[in-house]
């Protein structure tokens, strides 16, 4: 990452996890609704799985993007593995942030190994761990809760039992950023679990289902932010955030081209005239992602983005 691009929204880096054994984790079932039950044998899922992470790889590597891949390890299982994204971040001045999770099978997730890792390639200034919070029962899911716009410090949240108000405000406080928060509710009835499936960040665009904000203020202050802050509005439905439209990234290859990454699913849920607006910002670039899906997440969950300053 040069210089220039210190502050950049989008970066040309991404950590993923290579599933181990994946399957749609019994503990967040409750109240993530985009997981499905898997009706099928756990091995033959993991291989699919597994697959669709590789292809995944080798496109993202071919389009020009930096991928750190690491395998997850085998004991003790973890079936989320796959979603790095939701216990790590890493930021421009060098630090890296480590998050409570609310399934006790996903803290298992968080590994000392992969931040020694990515101290390798990168300049790391310190860790700030918030895993501590789990045991009053706050839990903050990283870039699944917190949805950045780097270049003008706010950070997005739609609260739920994932994203903590207390967690929110102490973590926009040690990194500088001003929260927005609000509640968003999904076809559920329940709030939607992560930020991330409901929005997307990008350097001039936002993807936004604003009509599954049932308040009205919070609805309007969040597009009266975004308008202010220059960002062209996509706007989602309700059904194309259960197809994952929201849980898209902005990510750019070594050349500067900006890359708006989202599963299949996910582009064939939005209309001509959508993809028509976000190919002027950025190329659409669609990943096969039907078994990963399963787990609740999609193409966004799948990468943990690397913000952090080239190593000396």
């Amino acid at each position: 990452m040069t210089q220039s691009a210190a502050h950049a929204q989008s970066t040309d880096s991404v950590l993923m996890i290579r599933p181990g054994r994946f399957y749609p984790n019994p503990e967040t079932a409750a109240d993530n609704a985009f997981q499905r039950d898997a009706n099928q044998d756990l091995d033959a899922l993991t291989l699919v799985a597994r697959n669709e992470f590789d292809t995944a790889v080798q496109l993202l590597r071919t389009a020009g993007v930096n991928v750190h891949v690491f395998e997850d390890t085998a004991e003790p299982e973890k079936p989320d593995a796959v979603f790095p994204n939701n216990w790590i971040s890493t930021h421009h001045d060098g630090r890296i942030a480590l998050f409570p999770m609310y399934s006790n099978l996903r803290r298992r997730e968080r590994r000392q190994d992969i931040v020694e890792g990515l101290r390798k390639h990168y300049r790391v200034t310190e860790v700030i761990d918030y895993s501590a919070f789990e045991d009053e029962g706050c839990y903050l899911e990283g870039t699944g809760s917190l949805v950045f716009d780097h270049l003008n410090k706010f950070v997005y949240v739609s609260l739920s039992n994932r994203s903590n108000p207390k967690l929110i405000q102490r973590f926009a406080d040690d990194f500088s950023y001003e929260p927005v928060t609000f509640t968003s509710i999904g076809s559920n009835g329940q709030p939607i679990y992560h930020t991330n499936v409901m929005m997307c960040m990008g350097t001039a665009f936002a993807m936004v289902g604003l009509n599954v904000i049932p308040n009205k203020a919070e609805r309007q202050e969040l597009r009266a932010r975004l308008e202010k802050t220059g960002k062209e509005i996509v706007e989602l439905s309700a059904d194309q955030i259960a197809n994952f439209a929201g849980n898209a990234i902005e990510l750019e290859n070594r050349r500067g081209e900006k890359l708006l990454v989202l599963s299949s699913r996910a582009a064939g849920a939005l209309t001509r005239e959508q993809r028509e607006r976000l190919t002027r910002y950025a190329r659409l670039m669609q990943l096969e992602l039907p078994t990963i899906e399963l787990g609740g997440g999609s193409a966004r969950c799948m990468m943990a983005t690397i913000h952090l300053p080239p190593g000396l």
